[in-house]
């Protein structure tokens, strides 16, 4: 089994109902643990709705194609609409953290892209495990995760689970 992190995104829809369901179907990969779900401005064009964000601590036994197959399902399963590069979504699902594992080829990047710059990501998973080290890095003694300006949408059991 591997301790693996799932950033969940959405700003199509109604973003809350369609989080919860995604962490349902995660849930049908492994034990889960959810963070809470912030609202965030967007990170590309700013002429779009706010996101609505969120991690996922994800126990699996899948290998990681296996399980970015299984993530872009559910994504499909969705509805997923992907108008434009940085654009609005209806479901956004990342692979963020597969265990101690650093992988690179042409369809997965592990740890995610960018995880370490973005507060959205980085304050999230700090809610699952307030002592997670990526690539020497503890994130909670980050200045962007310190100056975050995050709004925390829901701090309860959001996500039904």
């Amino acid at each position: 089994m591997t301790v693996t992190y799932i950033g969940l995104g959405s700003n199509l829809g109604d973003s809350r109902q369609i989080l919860a369901e995604a962490v349902q179907k995660l849930a049908s990969l492994g034990q889960v643990k959810t963070s809470h779900l912030y609202q965030s401005p967007p990170m590309g064009p700013q002429d779009q709705p706010n996101y609505f964000n969120a991690v996922v601590q994800l126990i699996t036994d899948l290998a990681p194609l296996d399980l970015l197959n299984r993530l872009q399902a559910f994504e499909q399963e969705a509805g997923r609409v992907r108008l434009r590069h940085w654009g609005e979504r209806t479901l956004d699902l990342d692979l963020l953290i597969y265990g101690d594992e650093q992988i690179q080829n042409e369809r997965l990047t592990v740890p995610h892209v960018g995880v370490l710059e973005r507060d959205f990501v980085l304050v999230p998973l700090l809610d699952i495990d307030d002592n997670l080290q990526l690539d020497g890095n503890t994130l909670k003694d980050l200045d962007i995760v310190k100056q975050s300006t995050l709004t925390v949408f829901d701090c309860t059991n959001w996500a039904n689970i």
